[in-house]
């Protein structure tokens, strides 16, 4: 199972030129799997949340690729709060820890790729059904007790 200490923030190349920077980023390289979805969150009214939620299987590599926000990690046992505001630094965030954007500024846009193509089985959108998941109860057999 990860851990916070599985994530990674990782300054993205820095080519400026005076027209204009530009951080390139590569699958393998730069981002440590194989990119299979691409997609950004914007227009997100300032102070607003997203996310919180965790990937059974889903790599993600988030990018505040104009404005700020702040993501909170939860792997079970231990928090983190990572800052991005530049956009020449992404964060490396493996399957198995609860994930949640929040404070962004105004303005802001989220750039997340992911290793799978979206799949809502893979989503864990409960956070007791994670605690449970990262303490090795079967979700299915609580769920199946908490309706009756």
């Amino acid at each position: 199972m990860n851990k916070i200490s599985n994530c990674t923030l990782i300054n993205l190349p820095l080519i400026k030129d005076r027209r204009g920077n530009i951080s390139p980023i590569h699958t393998e390289v730069e981002v440590p799997f194989d990119i299979k979805r691409v997609f950004y969150i914007y227009d997100i009214p300032g102070g607003e949340d997203r996310g919180a939620h965790a990937h059974y299987s889903c790599h993600q590599f988030l990018v505040a690729v104009s404005g700020s926000f702040e993501v909170e990690l939860d792997d079970g046992e231990n928090q983190k709060t990572f800052l991005l505001n530049r956009p020449y630094f992404g964060l490396h965030i493996p399957p198995g820890l609860w994930a949640a954007e929040k404070q962004f500024s105004g303005g802001a846009v989220c750039l997340v790729l992911t290793s799978h193509e979206y799949d809502e089985a893979d989503y864990i959108r409960d956070y007791e059904v994670f605690r449970n998941y990262k303490t090795g109860i079967d979700a299915n057999i609580i769920k199946q007790y908490s309706s009756r």
